[in-house]
């Protein structure tokens, strides 16, 4: 598994992956976003965009069906990326339970009540949060 932000990787191979995965935001992975290649092959992607204070909110967290097992792998690979970038905090909104499952084995903290303006606190689902070290 390698993970290169979006503007390193094969401009092709990301047309292919986006291609193939219509529901990934192509402005929001091109501004802020990383793919995640494995055996050649672009079968995920993430975006860890920027926010006030040093924190970064994980967005579009996405890996192919195939690849899905390497989940947890993928998670500790964005951790070790937050701490390269200097991130204090990641945020992020979790929709389904083994998600939120591996979150808190990852020790993510779950929030009742996240303190940044530009998240949409009412959205379904749970927020959490990592203090990067």
């Amino acid at each position: 598994m390698q993970i290169l932000k979006v503007e390193e990787a094969e401009k092709q191979a990301v047309n292919d992956f986006l291609d193939r995965n219509e529901n990934v935001s192509k402005d929001c992975l091109l501004t802020h976003g990383y793919v995640v290649e494995m055996n050649g092959r672009i079968d995920g992607c993430f975006v860890l965009e920027p926010m006030e204070d040093h924190a970064f909110w994980l967005k579009q967290l996405y890996i192919t069906q195939s690849e899905a097992r390497k989940l947890p792998v993928l998670l500790e690979g964005i951790l070790v990326i937050a701490r390269k970038i200097e991130a204090k905090c990641v945020y992020v909104h979790s929709h389904q339970p083994v998600v939120d499952i591996l979150l808190e084995a990852l020790q993510f903290k779950r929030e009742e009540q996240i303190e940044v303006r530009k998240i949409d606190q009412h959205k379904k689902g749970n927020w959490w949060t990592y203090n990067v070290s």
